[in-house]
């Protein structure tokens, strides 16, 4: 079972709910270590201050925070626990919202909520409220030493919390739009329609894998001499601009169909 992340509280109304919060995510990227390729050491940085030039123990860094006009402003852990934060230890509801009103951009990270000794029954209290309403909680909460805005939503037998990014940190991405006098036809819409109709489905995550993730793990077993060497993927060429969208299209329908009915066969 994992270790809890934080211990507090969500007040629903004037009811208190003692939780327990979990990572409902985890990364499965392959880590490297930077070494000497010579006898495969491993490289060591040392923490060297560049005005006196002194090795510092990692134990005895402390966190600065400069100014725009160059002054620095030395934090010591007590700054940080004494901080007038009410959300420290309670997740605040600010109010409930539908989640189509959330920007998908502005999520971050999943948690599990799990009841803490007597908050079962607050618990599914607000699961069940939340699943009735279809709506999810808006609510405000500090991890970390950072606080967040968050989403609390029923999802099965469980309460989940998705941490939100703050309006200030999602940027303007009109600038990536194309220009307004680029235009699709019709047809060349009605196409695109058909090619997403072939292509759709139910959405299963469990026919989804890495592939990059595989084939550097196959690599790696093929240097310790476990596995043969994999073959190498030959790059797609890349075509020359489409001129006639239609086509294309209609193409990538008919390779769309035949992939689908191998895949039928094979099932």
């Amino acid at each position: 079972m994992p270790r809890s992340t934080w211990k507090g509280a969500v007040s629903f109304g004037l009811v208190t709910i003692p939780v327990k919060l979990y990572s409902a995510t985890e990364e499965k990227d392959i880590s490297f270590r930077q070494v000497h390729p010579k006898d495969g050491g491993r490289i060591k940085y040392k923490r060297v201050c560049e005005v006196c030039g002194e090795e510092v123990p990692y134990g005895e860094i402390a966190k600065g925070f400069e100014t725009s006009d160059g002054r620095m402003v030395i934090l010591e852990s007590s700054d940080f626990n004494d901080l007038p934060l009410p959300t420290a230890k309670q997740v605040e509801i600010v109010q409930f919202v539908e989640l189509g009103e959330i920007d998908p951009a502005a999520y971050n990270k999943a948690y599990f909520l799990e009841a803490d000794g007597p908050g079962a029954k607050p618990y599914v209290l607000l699961r069940e409220g939340l699943k009735r309403s279809g709506k999810a909680a808006l609510v405000k909460v500090a991890l970390r030493s950072r606080e967040s805005l968050a989403l609390i939503r029923a999802e099965g037998d469980l309460l989940m919390m998705q941490t939100l990014l703050w309006p200030d940190e999602l940027r303007d991405g009109q600038f990536a739009a194309p220009p307004d006098d680029v235009t699709a036809s019709p047809a060349e819409v009605d196409m695109a329609g058909m090619f997403i109709d072939q292509l759709s489905a139910p959405y299963d995550p469990a026919q989804f894998t890495d592939s990059y993730r595989e084939a550097l793990e196959a690599v790696v077993a093929a240097k310790l001499g476990e596995a043969p060497a994999p073959e190498a993927v030959p790059e797609a060429e890349s075509g020359a601009d489409v001129v006639d969208l239609v086509a294309a299209l209609k193409a990538s329908v008919e390779a769309a169909k035949k992939r689908r009915e191998a895949a039928a066969k094979a099932g």
